[in-house]
C-alpha cells in the first residue's frame, strides 16, 4: 500500500518539481490518451513495502499501445501478448534456474507481492509516442526514490539493464546492496550478447540467502 511508502511520498511532496510534474499530468490525462490508468500510475508501489523490499528492475517508460501498460515495468496483464523484451527475460529465468514459465501470462504483480519493486523511469506515456513523458521531473523522482532505498538497511538487488538502467548506479552507494548489470532484454540488444547465460536471477537469489533473506520465486503464477 502506498502508505508503507508515507516517508518518501511526503519528502517528494515538497519538492520544486511535484507541484510541475502534477499539473502536467493533469493536462495530458484530460487532453490525451495516456497509459497506463492514472489509477495505476504508482502501482509499483501499492504491491510493496519498502521494509520488506528485496530487488528492483528499473525499466524506462511503460508500453504505449492500448491495455499493455499496468504501473509494472515490464509487467503486461495476463491475456495481452507477451512483448519481446519479457520473452527474452523468462527465456532467462527458464535456463538461469531451470524453471517452466507460463509463456501466456505476463502479469508480473506476483514478483511485486514478493517484494520486487518493478519501476519505469517514467510512469507515464502518451499512446503510441514512447519516451513522450521522457520529463526531468520524472528523473528527479526517480533519483529521490532511490535515495530513500539507499537509506533501507535490509540488502536490495538492483538489475539495471541497458545503458538508461545503468546510468543510475551512482545513485546506488549503499554497501549492503547488489548491483547487477547487463544489456537491455530487448531482441536488439540482447542478440548481441550480454544478456542471456548472465545468472542474474540465481545470483540474486543467493545473495539473500547469503543475508539471511527469503529468495524470491521468479516463477510467474
Amino acid at each position: 500500500m502506498l502508505r508503507d511508502w508515507e516517508t518518501l511520498f511526503k519528502r517528494v511532496k515538497n519538492r520544486p518539481y511535484s507541484r510541475s510534474l502534477h499539473e502536467f499530468l493533469e493536462k495530458e490525462y484530460q487532453n490525451e490518451i495516456v497509459y497506463p490508468p492514472r489509477s495505476m500510475i504508482f502501482q509499483a508501489f501499492k504491491y510493496t513495502n519498502p521494509s520488506t523490499l528485496k530487488a528492483v528492475i528499473i525499466g524506462q517508460d511503460p508500453y504505449h499501445n492500448p491495455g499493455e501498460a499496468m504501473g509494472l515495468s515490464f509487467s503486461v496483464p495476463n491475456g495481452t501478448t507477451i512483448p519481446p523484451s519479457l520473452q527474452n527475460i523468462y527465456q532467462e529465468i527458464e535456463n538461469d534456474l531451470n524453471l517452466h514459465l507460463n509463456k501466456e501470462k505476463g502479469d508480473l504483480s506476483i514478483w511485486a507481492r514478493q517484494g520486487v519493486l518493478l519501476l519505469n523511469a517514467y510512469l507515464t506515456v502518451r499512446a503510441h509516442q514512447p519516451l513522450s513523458h521522457a520529463k526531468e521531473e520524472y528523473r528527479l523522482f526517480l533519483e529521490d526514490v532511490l535515495r530513500y532505498l539507499e537509506e533501507q538497511k535490509q540488502p536490495l538487488v538492483y538489475f539495471l539493464w541497458g545503458s538508461f538502467a545503468r546510468s543510475y548506479k551512482k545513485f546506488i552507494y549503499n554497501p549492503k546492496h547488489l548491483v547487477l548489470e547487463s544489456v537491455h532484454p530487448s531482441p536488439l540488444s540482447a542478440n548481441r550478447g550480454g544478456w542471456f547465460n548472465q545468472h542474474q536471477f540465481s545470483r540474486c537469489n543467493q545473495f539473500l540467502l547469503e543475508h539471511d533473506v527469503s529468495p524470491i520465486d521468479w516463477r510467474n503464477e
